[in-house]
């Protein structure tokens, strides 16, 4: 062990890059031998020479940072652990400032001699090494000041700060977040962080609530944190639990821990019940301050969970983060919507299995359809008879493919005999994505694809826009027809203009006579160009539409309301 430490301590030494002199990197063996190519240079002589450079930028740094610190200590008066702090932990500053002092054999005196003649704004250095990158240093530079102890206000209440316990490094949060603390009279401060002991939290605890959210220095006590304090009393959990338990790295919206504490205290479940699940799983409050869970519950609800149903979930909730809990629990809802199941399965499917599913990483629906070799329909059927199936589609995990169903096989077969009779190529990519979107049995798929060529599309161009939008093969005749009618004789379009968006296919006939009802108001009413392309009027999403079509005119919202209402009736 000891070995190794004397290597390690050897590379980080040796880890620091060098420049020559004149601004370029080359090592010592290059400069003496500068006719000779680098890459005839022995590796031995070229790793001996990379290593001396190395341990010579590393001397650099150490000299500057030891110039900065007796600058600061004993030139300009600073208490020794600061001048040793700010000196050790402003990189940036010191880059700066040997960039201005000419390398020589004695970095330290050349940057003694040159801060005895130009005096450094300390407040860059300070500020940095309390954790505020450039651009934020620069808002928090006091004008007319350069020295520290001209700011005696900002010492203090550092200083107050530091000698109560919290880390110089967590400082620079407090900069930003509640920075008049900083400038406020004296007795201020220290009255702020005992009034946060005085609601009985150690000063262990309230260093590490004030390092996680500093906006509690400012302003009244925090009433929601005091209240987040008695709820968990109610619950028999101590004031210290927080303390224990939150993270200095974060930042925590106390009032919506609240929210979740009296969530949970309405679950069925008895006061010292609810408090043993907190205790055990304190992601469920702070995690995110809560959001996550309250996320999960709210998922639930809408599958139709019921209190004892969410009690449940909570109570037997899996060894896991709860974000990647909810983050596998929505992508097992967007599987099973994908694959196409009935709305009223998929919140049968998620309301009994929830701890299943949220523990579950699965495949993509594409993926598992393609390792077993069945199509959505069969899938949903397996779904809803054994949903426990989902263990076995995870990642990672090998799927064998399944025994052919010859129903199944003889649609399938149909379906692809369609597609290629049409211009398909056979066991092409565009194929197996048109089969998986397709559904209807092959006669009636190419009585729908008949649709558009007796309409008068060329056979080759429907094939196209298959293609590209398969699922329009997936309406009726009827409605096939009225919207290809709706085209040409209402909205005046081309037929033609199918083959580049065929999507127009796939929207309702009300959305596509309010959007152009709205879009013809707007010509005439001069507020929009004549000529925009169909994909604009009828793709854009709602809210953008709203935005960027109905916002043109004051009385467009006005018109748009009237023209859904005319629609719909």
């Amino acid at each position: 062990m000891r070995h190794l430490r004397k290597i390690f301590s050897w590379w980080y030494a040796n880890s620091i890059p060098s420049h020559h002199p004149n601004g370029s990197s080359i090592s010592r063996f290059e400069s003496r031998n500068h006719e000779f190519s680098p890459r005839f240079v022995p590796f031995n002589a070229q790793f001996r020479s990379f290593s001396s450079e190395k341990s010579q930028s590393g001397r650099v740094i150490t000299e500057a940072q030891a110039a900065l610190m007796d600058y600061l200590h004993y030139t300009r008066s600073l208490q020794f652990t600061d001048a040793e702090y700010i000196s050790a932990n402003s990189p940036v500053f010191l880059r700066n400032l040997l960039q201005k002092v000419k390398n020589g054999e004695d970095t330290r005196r050349s940057i003694t001699r040159f801060l005895h003649f130009h005096p450094i704004n300390e407040f860059e250095p300070f500020l940095e090494s309390l954790g505020l990158i450039p651009s934020e240093i620069n808002r928090h530079l006091p004008r007319g000041l350069i020295f520290l102890s001209d700011d005696s206000v900002l010492l203090r209440n550092f200083h107050t700060l530091v000698n109560y316990g919290i880390p110089r490094s967590k400082i620079g949060k407090i900069f930003r977040e509640a920075t008049e603390i900083l400038v406020s009279e004296e007795g201020i401060l220290s009255s702020k962080l005992c009034s946060y002991e005085g609601i009985g939290l150690s000063k262990t605890s309230v260093i590490k609530i004030i390092a996680s959210v500093p906006s509690l220095l400012t302003g009244d006590t925090s009433s929601d944190l005091v209240n987040v304090l008695e709820g968990l009393e109610s619950m028999n959990i101590d004031r210290e639990w927080i303390g224990r338990n939150i993270s200095e790295e974060n930042s925590y919206s106390w009032r919506r821990v609240l929210l979740v504490l009296d969530f949970i205290r309405q679950l069925d479940f008895s006061e010292i019940k609810a408090g043993d699940l907190v205790r055990t799983n304190p992601g469920f409050v702070l995690d995110n301050s809560g959001r996550t869970s309250l996320s999960v519950s709210v998922l639930m609800i809408k599958m139709g969970s019921s209190k004892t149903d969410l009690s449940d979930l909570f109570l037997n909730f899996p060894a896991m983060k709860l974000d990647i809990f909810l983050k596998n629990l929505r992508f097992s809802l967007q599987f099973l919507i994908t694959i196409e199941m009935e709305e009223e399965h998929i919140k049968e499917v998620i309301r009994s299995h929830p701890l299943l599913l949220g523990s579950c990483s699965l495949k993509t629906p594409y993926s598992v359809l393609t390792s077993l070799s069945i199509g959505q329909k069969r899938l949903c059927k397996i779904i809803k008879e054994d949903p426990l199936q989902f263990k076995n589609w995870v990642l990672g995990a090998k799927i064998d493919r399944l025994p052919s169903c010859r129903r199944d096989d003889a649609l399938l077969e149909h379906k692809e005999n369609f597609l290629i009779r049409v211009g398909f190529a056979k066991d092409s990519k565009d194929l197996k994505r048109a089969v998986m979107k397709f559904r209807g049995k092959g006669d009636e798929l190419e009585e729908r694809y008949n649709c558009f060529v007796e309409a008068g599309l060329r056979p080759s161009d429907v094939t196209k826009m298959i293609k590209l939008a398969p699922h329009i093969l997936n309406q009726t005749k009827d409605v096939l027809e009225r919207k290809i009618d709706f085209l040409v004789n209402n909205l005046g379009y081309p037929l033609d203009c199918l083959v580049t968006f065929p999507a127009f296919m796939s929207f309702t006939l009300e959305r596509i006579t309010t959007r152009f009802l709205m879009y013809d108001w707007l010509k005439k009413e001069g507020r929009i160009k004549p000529n925009l392309a169909m994909s604009t009027v009828l793709a854009t999403a709602e809210k953008v539409f709203l935005k960027r079509f109905v916002g043109r005119h004051p009385e467009g919202p006005k018109i748009w309301e009237n023209l859904k209402k005319q629609v719909e009736s």
